[in-house]
């Protein structure tokens, strides 16, 4: 039987929303049970895991004339799962607080914060940002994936973009065009193209007339690439950064949790400095994976450090010109 501790980590990830850690908890339960020579439960525990992994949909279409491109996204996050600055935090909570008083907004002739721009490095939120602005408004998540299409319907893009606005209005949620640099650029460059022009230009007008009720978000991780005109269009621009020293320290004691047992996070933080939130957040699911197939209840502090070694050294091969 698992223990007490397990038990309770089990329940609160479940409360909590955190499917990574309720599977990470319930794979650490079967590890004590097969240790315990109970292999039978332990291996009920693994199928059970394995299947709910395979039979759940995390992705569904909304338009089947978009399909592959439209997408319904289905996420857990909260507001509380994203360690960002506090001055980004009260943003957030600004839109999600006009958009529960819209209706008194609009007796003075006012709207809420509605269209969003986010941007910055890979990793550091902005997806997550939107999945936990549906949350926390109980809407869906739609999901459109520009650089899709575009390779999928070119010269027609801007036929689809009427269609996807359509939809937007027609179907009240939380819309992200992702990867929104595919058609943001600069409508000036030399390398440009007539097409992308007029994806952007339709894409403006579109935004610019939507009257519906639901929030629209664009993210890119280029901040130089962007038309300075998009700017002026939305209601609120969000800058993302790789996390402080104090979000990386925050960051691995969160997704460490028990595992951390005695380990000092600050003094291992620095080096994680450079790293983003899902680079720093897949080091502690390494650590932790190699803890459970070692049967141990804690991390060791090596192999942390030797995870985190890894990633930046990674990303600087990566980076390098």
């Amino acid at each position: 039987m698992a223990t007490g501790e397990q038990l309770k980590a089990l329940l609160q990830s479940h409360f909590n929303h955190d499917e990574e850690r309720f599977i990470t908890m319930a794979l650490q339960i079967a590890a004590y049970e097969a240790k315990l020579g109970r292999t039978n439960v332990a291996t009920d525990v693994r199928k059970i895991i394995d299947r709910a992994k395979t039979s759940l949909p995390r992705l569904k279409p909304l338009n089947k004339e978009l399909d592959g491109v439209l997408i319904e996204t289905v996420t857990p996050y909260t507001l509380k799962d994203l360690i960002i600055p506090t001055a980004q935090t009260k943003r957030i909570e600004r839109l999600l607080g006009e958009y529960y008083q819209r209706q008194k907004l609009r007796l003075h002739g006012l709207e809420n914060r509605r269209k969003v721009l986010l941007e910055g490095p890979p990793g550091t939120g902005k997806t997550m940002t939107a999945s936990i602005i549906a949350n926390e408004l109980d809407l869906p998540l739609y999901t459109i994936m520009m650089d899709k299409m575009i390779t999928r319907f070119m010269g027609e893009t801007s036929a689809k973009l009427r269609q996807v606005f359509e939809t937007i209005k027609e179907k009240r949620g939380v819309y992200l065009f992702d990867e929104f640099d595919a058609i943001g650029g600069e409508r000036g460059r030399d390398n440009d193209v007539g097409e992308m022009r007029r994806v952007l230009n339709s894409f403006l007008q579109f935004l610019e007339k939507d009257d519906s009720d639901s929030i629209i978000i664009a993210a890119t991780n280029i901040h130089d690439l962007l038309d300075h005109a998009l700017f002026r269009r939305f209601d609120d621009v969000l800058h993302y950064e790789n996390p402080s020293l104090d979000e990386v320290v925050e960051l691995l004691t969160i997704r460490l949790g028990s595992f951390r047992g005695k380990i000092s996070i600050k003094a291992l933080a620095k080096s994680a400095i450079g790293l983003s939130h899902a680079e720093i957040t897949r080091v502690c699911i390494d650590s932790i994976k190699e803890s459970i197939l070692t049967d141990k209840k804690t991390i060791d502090r090596n192999a942390l450090i030797k995870n985190i070694v890894e990633r930046q050294n990674a990303y600087i091969k990566f980076v390098k010109p």
